[in-house]
């Protein structure tokens, strides 16, 4: 079983930055994928990044790109987001997840096997 704890979020004005990581324990990093979602209360979960298992491939959705960075250290069993130039729009529970690695070479926001419990990033002035 592999359990998954998010850290990092806070409440930063716009334009600030976070990172948020991602922290497994009870097994290993080196075989998931890893994906963040986020979700804002009464709306649906969104696909933010992901990053394969070797860390050799990367994706982002088009909301976050050139400002939010995925990464990983598979030897502290660690993923971190990085999030730059932060905007009100950014406001919401973000989740990490991983995925047994998919081995064609491209991470994915799909199948799913454990998710961790969310931290809360709100942007605000």
């Amino acid at each position: 079983q592999l359990q998954l704890v998010e850290s990092g979020g806070d409440l930063v004005q716009p334009g600030g930055s976070l990172r948020l990581s991602c922290v497994a324990s009870g097994r290993t990093l080196d075989n998931y994928d890893i994906a963040w979602f986020r979700q804002v209360p009464g709306k649906a979960r969104e696909a933010v990044s992901c990053i394969t298992n070797s860390g050799g491939n990367t994706n982002y959705a088009g909301a976050v790109k050139g400002r939010f960075t995925i990464s990983r250290d598979n030897a502290k069993n660690t993923v971190y987001l990085q999030m730059n130039s932060l905007k009100p729009e950014d406001t919401a529970d973000y989740y990490c997840a991983a995925s047994f690695y998919s081995g064609n070479g491209y991470c994915h926001y799909y199948g799913i096997e454990y998710w961790g419990k969310g931290t809360l990033v709100t942007v605000s002035p």
